[in-house]
């Protein structure tokens, strides 16, 4: 029998989808998987389980001279590191002087500001001497990429991927029941935020008469600095945060997800819903958007910070019949399964047989 491939992460915050991805690379794919993470965010306090064959470690009890003492110890055969703002991660990463693949990743996308201008001149002569891949999500990434010195053959997309057997199985329990009846709700799901776009979500919402809204609702689950701002209305529900494994009465309830953000890397958040069988209305900077949302297939774009825009998104939905609606379910559940973990895995696999 062969010997388990070694994976090292070297990781900042942990979200769910993340930690799904790693079980299923140790225990389907058979490989050793070491992480080193920051603490859970206040704000969005996942739970995860690491099963078995997940080694984690904390990021506060290693020092950069640690840090590398336990690279060594594991003698991983691939390093997955969280882009390049931890100089105890780099340091290791310089150490190992590429020699077995050392994966940078990125979410960010390219917006030429002179942040990120000084970056993308600077980076070339030295990101590329410490990595040997850059893994983004999806294609509104890559450019960025590409301007901080990678190649084409050294550029990777599908970095983030939702859980996606939790969020099958959520389609799978609650189609028929909105097949027989499409709930008349929408769903936010985030944190309550400026940069989420949920001051302009509420103020359309609230702001919708009686025969506009048609008896639709507006459900929100997260929370955040601007709750304090959230709207007083029964028809507009505060959940607040839940337990991605805890969503089964939330998504048999809801019909609707929409995420009218200003400014989004990415959005494993769109996937999931998409997963679930959730029409999407999504803010055209959200990048996530750009996999997972088709216009008038599976739903509706809106422009951000335009309340104008939103609203005639919201209402393109509270006009369409049910039947559409439907339709649109299925086709975003279909279009959620293009990234899965067995694929995420198989990239890092790849890296390390090449």
């Amino acid at each position: 029998m062969s010997r388990k491939k070694k994976i090292l992460f070297l990781y900042f915050e942990l979200a769910g989808y993340t930690v799904a991805c790693m079980r299923h690379l140790a225990d389907k794919c058979n490989a050793e998987v070491h992480v080193v993470n920051y603490p859970v965010n206040s704000v969005a306090p996942f739970e995860f389980s690491f099963g078995e064959n997940i080694t984690t470690y904390n990021r506060s009890d290693y020092s950069t001279e640690k840090l590398i003492q336990l690279t060594e110890g594991i003698n991983p055969d691939l390093i997955y590191v969280c882009g390049w703002a931890d100089k105890g991660y780099l340091a290791v990463c310089k150490h190992i002087k590429k020699r077995i693949p050392v994966v940078m990743t990125l979410d960010n996308i390219w917006k030429g500001n002179l942040k990120q201008r000084i970056a993308s001149f600077i980076a070339p002569f030295y990101l590329t001497r410490l990595f040997t891949h850059c893994w983004v999500p999806g294609a509104p990434n890559a450019e960025y990429a590409k301007r901080l010195g990678f190649k084409s053959d050294q550029l990777l997309q599908g970095m983030y991927c939702a859980d996606v057997d939790l969020y099958n199985n959520y389609y799978n329990q609650t189609k028929t029941s909105k097949e027989n009846k499409f709930p008349h709700r929408f769903i936010f799901v985030g944190r309550y935020t400026e940069l989420k776009g949920t001051n302009e979500l509420w103020n359309v919402f609230s702001n919708l008469t009686d025969e506009e809204r048609k008896g639709w609702e507006l459900h929100c689950l997260g929370k955040g600095h601007l709750e304090e701002n959230f709207p007083k209305k029964a028809f507009i529900k505060n959940v607040g945060f839940v337990q991605p494994h805890q969503l089964s009465s939330t998504i048999n309830d809801t019909g609707i997800f929409i995420l009218p953000t200003h400014y989004e890397h990415w959005g494993v958040v769109v996937q999931e819903y998409a997963l679930a069988g959730y029409p999407l209305v999504c803010s055209t900077t959200t990048s996530a958007a750009t996999a997972f949302l088709t216009e008038n297939e599976n739903g509706f774009y809106c422009e951000p910070k335009n309340e104008a825009s939103l609203k005639e998104a919201i209402l393109k939905i509270i006009n369409s019949d049910d039947a559409t609606l439907i339709s649109m379910m299925h086709k975003s559940h279909a279009k959620g399964n293009s990234n899965t973990p067995q694929k995420w895995s198989e990239t890092l696999l790849q890296l390390i047989k090449s």
